[in-house]
């Protein structure tokens, strides 16, 4: 029988293998060389190769590929970076949570939400509960709704603030609001001359989804919206901020799916318009999930203001606006 050629991992791996290491790895994917993973850091050039060169002697395989204007990820490689930020988001979680456990009392309110901050309803509603509560230290946290659902389990976080259905043991929700879904391109597209589109008139189009959220959900309503695939678009996944996939939108590379909330960041050369069916605009409503067994007063408190302004679940959230000196539909 031939043996294999595929490097065998040690034993010693997991025992070898440090969080710095994962920390360098993920630095040197995102800074794409090691001379300027090293000025991130703050260390040498050779420190950096050497730590590299530890991972990958330890994992057996190879993280990335050298070549002469920097590194990129390896097939392989992309899979263990993917793992890594996963286990350094989850320590951070672990801090997180001894932090909040540290400081559970009446005075501290942390949040979760994967949207824009610049969001009308969200900002709104923070500032409306700053107002009323100036006493309480209100900590925000941004994160994937993955990430956001462990951390909420974990009792990091009090209250989280997601789009959909988020299934959680011994969980509470309330309805919040809800928001349009928008086509957004380059301000002199063709499209641009419309006061609304059509899904149908998506088709022919590239659609540039990032893989943060709420990217999949936006895709799944695309495909529900366009059942048959010479009807979709192309669509591109990247793993982007929203922000950067408004980059590219504005260098012409394609279209993409936003909600209203996202019309608040604003980002110079695109248009909006309200994407429409048979049926009406479509819309993705907002949750507020939390434990049942968290008895942070501060949480009691957050969640009278939102019954007494999003009585029973609303679609919008004018008291909120009101409350906080904003008025006026979103752009």
């Amino acid at each position: 029988m031939r043996k294999s050629s595929r490097p065998r991992v040690s034993l010693q791996a997991d025992k070898a293998l440090e969080l710095k290491h994962l920390r360098w790895a993920v630095a040197a994917a995102d800074c794409g060389s090691f001379r300027a993973t090293a000025e991130l850091l703050k260390s040498q050039q050779s420190s950096v190769s050497r730590r590299i060169d530890e991972i990958e002697h330890h994992l057996g395989i190879v993280i990335f590929e050298r070549y002469s204007g920097g590194v990129r990820p390896t097939q392989a490689g992309r899979q263990v970076l993917r793992y890594a930020r996963t286990i350094l988001e989850e320590f951070e979680a672990l801090i997180a949570t001894a932090t909040s456990v540290h400081n559970r009392e009446t005075g501290r309110l942390t949040v979760g939400f994967c949207t824009s901050l610049s969001a009308r309803n969200l900002k709104a509603l923070l500032l409306a509960f700053k107002q009323r509560f100036p006493q309480i230290d209100l900590s925000t946290v941004e994160r994937s709704r993955m990430r956001l659902a462990a951390a909420l389990r974990n009792g990091a976080l009090d209250v989280l603030l997601v789009t959909g259905s988020l299934p959680l043991l011994d969980g509470k929700e309330m309805l919040l609001w809800s928001e349009r879904v928008l086509v957004v391109f380059p301000h002199d597209h063709t499209l641009a001359r419309r006061e609304s589109v059509s899904w149908t008139d998506l088709r022919g189009e590239t659609v540039l989804l990032s893989y943060c959220d709420p990217g999949k959900e936006l895709e799944d309503l695309l495909i529900s919206k366009l059942v048959s695939a010479e009807d979709r678009p192309k669509i591109e996944r990247h793993e982007v901020s929203p922000g950067i996939i408004k980059s590219l939108i504005s260098m012409h590379t394609g279209i993409s799916l936003v909600l209203e909330s996202d019309v608040g960041a604003n980002f110079g050369g695109l248009a909006y318009r309200e994407l429409r069916d048979g049926t009406g605009p479509s819309r993705f409503e907002f949750y507020a999930y939390w434990r049942g067994d968290n008895n942070n007063p501060a949480l009691q408190e957050f969640l009278q203001l939102l019954s007494d302004v999003i009585p029973g679940g609303r679609s919008d959230v004018d008291a909120l606006a009101g409350l906080s000196g904003n008025s006026g539909p979103p752009p």
